[in-house]
């Protein structure tokens, strides 16, 4: 069973960076982070899980919304099993739980993704 766990979320100032780290585990049959999909989503309460970040097993160009392209980049080191969401240049309304996922991306943010972690926090304020 394939296994996510996210780390370094945590409360900033708008305008700072983070990097947060989504290290994944159990892939069937000796595959590597690079033969799926992954994204990262975020999530206030009382909203929909949001898709900012997502790149495909071919490392094609990947997708960010209009919210975060520019500021948020999504990257991936498959010997390690780990992908990483550099955010920079953070804003209030960043403020959410982040998540990683992999699984099957059909386009943009949208795919068939069943394995997700358990989130971290991200808290932007002044």
């Amino acid at each position: 069973q394939v296994q996510l766990a996210e780390s370094g979320g945590g409360s900033v100032h708008p305008g700072d960076s983070l990097r947060l780290t989504c290290t994944a585990s159990g892939f069937p049959g000796g595959l590597t982070l690079n033969y799926y999909g992954a994204g990262w989503f975020r999530q206030v309460p009382g909203k929909e899980r949001e898709g900012i970040a997502c790149m495909s097993e071919g490392d094609d160009q990947p997708y960010y919304p209009a919210s975060v392209k520019g500021r948020f980049t999504i990257s991936r080191d498959s010997a390690k099993n780990t992908m990483y969401l550099q955010m920079n240049n953070l804003k209030p309304e960043d403020t959410a739980i982040y998540y990683c996922t992999v699984g099957n991306l059909y386009r943009h943010c949208e795919g068939d993704f069943r394995n997700w972690g358990q989130g971290t926090q991200v808290t932007v304020s002044s």
